[in-house]
């Protein structure tokens, strides 16, 4: 859906600047050269950020189940950590040689 209201956004662009400017045929491909590159740099983004957060969201999954997860060569498991879910940070336990330890939920496998 968004992708569609992109593209009429990005075609209502072309047609401003083909009747309310005097381009060339050389700028205006310059400029469509542009907009495309930034499109498919955004569609990118958005692709590895979703990639991203469910590589994240899989993680925390994991240790919601009681299964130790590796995080950046750490064991990660409930015994040992508690999830802050506000910034899904594991936050080591008290009485635990990971007290006080903190580890980003975006570093675990």
């Amino acid at each position: 859906m968004a992708y569609g209201a992109g593209l009429v956004i990005v075609g209502l662009f072309f047609l401003a600047l083909k009747y309310f400017a005097q381009l060339s045929k050389k700028q205006e491909l310059i400029i469509g050269a542009i907009v495309i590159a930034i499109v498919f740099g955004a569609i990118t983004f958005n692709a590895y950020s979703t990639q991203q957060r469910d590589s994240m969201l899989g993680a925390v999954l994991k240790f919601k189940q009681s299964r130790t997860i590796d995080c950046k060569g750490t064991d990660v498991n409930n015994s040992n950590y508690t999830l802050s879910i506000g910034t899904y940070t594991f936050i080591g336990k008290e009485n635990t040689p990971n007290y006080g330890q903190m580890i980003s939920a975006s570093t675990c496998k």
